[in-house]
């Protein structure tokens, strides 16, 4: 079930919620409790589906050593599976519109898509509607939080891009894409949006009279504002810092241990990253409560494997 990976769960609601300019309540803790239970009904459906190449390249998991029975884990994936649509049905019909797709888009990686060239695409695009699960059971509303859900989803396909080649090692390429992509959304990320528009009474004659008589004016500065905006590039930062170092060393040298590495970075990476959307939709509390679970994830990615 490999629990380190599970802490990289919550943030998706949590973000989602945010996205809409919305404080977490009660719907979007029955979203949490939905998006673990598919998550780890994925999981448990993943070492079923993979039983005989693990049998081959991991012989150590739970399936081929025989600790777990195949049925089990079958059984297991599709309780869990019903459990998520249930408490997303709990917290209203727009959740469950979103949690449907998610449950399927989680069964097709794991039965067919995984092992063809749109399995990134479908893992990615499972993250992204898990974030936008968390939007649509606090509000009723999906549609605010795209932009956040196209962004963790775009950091889940670069990930499983790398994962791809972890247990056999393959080319730089991969993880040198990974790179990138993590620079590039840590600058989309932290870049600072526009301050909101005031005084919608004023007309544009208005507005060039002022600007005729006082010349351009600087926006006054809103200390919420300023300090959203330094946590939010501290948290980028930290996003970035957390697989910088994995995908060079991947990069330079992608053999199988340092290809695991790095794909256990980029889950670990998701929790900044999550918390670093929370920050930039101005929603400090939330933000941080994110990010406190990093250490909890990297304190158990100590004793058991996040991939």
């Amino acid at each position: 079930m490999r629990l380190p990976a599970l802490f990289s769960v919550p943030g998706d609601a949590l973000a989602g919620a945010a996205a809409t300019g919305s404080a977490p309540g009660s719907r979007t803790l029955l979203a949490i409790g939905s998006s673990l239970c598919l998550y780890e009904a994925g999981m448990a459906l993943n070492d079923w589906a993979d039983r005989d190449i693990d049998a081959v390249e991991r012989p150590h998991r739970p399936l081929p050593s025989g600790r777990v029975r195949p049925v089990a884990a079958l059984t297991a994936a599709c309780a869990l599976t019903g459990a998520g649509l249930a408490l997303a049905a709990r917290a209203g019909r727009p959740a469950l519109a979103v949690a449907a797709p998610l449950a399927a888009t989680v069964w097709a990686y794991d039965l067919g898509l995984k092992h063809t060239p749109a399995g990134p695409v479908a893992m990615g695009a499972a993250r992204g509607l898990d974030l936008l699960l968390g939007a649509a059971a606090t509000t009723g509303r999906a549609r605010p939080a795209l932009p956040s859900a196209a962004l963790l989803g775009t950091h889940t396909l670069a990930v499983t891009t790398v994962s791809r080649q972890e247990a056999r090692g393959g080319s730089p390429l991969a993880p040198l894409a990974a790179l990138a992509t993590t620079a590039l959304l840590t600058r989309q990320v932290t870049r600072r949006s526009a301050p909101p528009t005031r005084g919608h009474g004023a007309t544009a004659k208005d507005t060039g009279t002022a600007y005729a008589l006082k010349g351009p004016r600087t926006p006054p500065r809103n200390p919420g504002q300023e300090s959203a905006a330094l946590l939010t590039t501290a948290l980028g930062a930290a996003y970035a810092a957390t697989t910088a170092r994995p995908y060079f060393h991947a990069a330079l040298n992608p053999s199988p241990p340092l290809t695991q590495r790095a794909v256990g970075a980029g889950i670990r990476a998701t929790i900044p990253l999550q918390a670093t959307l929370a920050a930039r939709s101005r929603s400090t509390a939330t933000a941080l409560l994110i990010a406190a679970l990093a250490p909890l994830g990297a304190r158990f990615a100590k004793k058991v494997s996040v991939t």
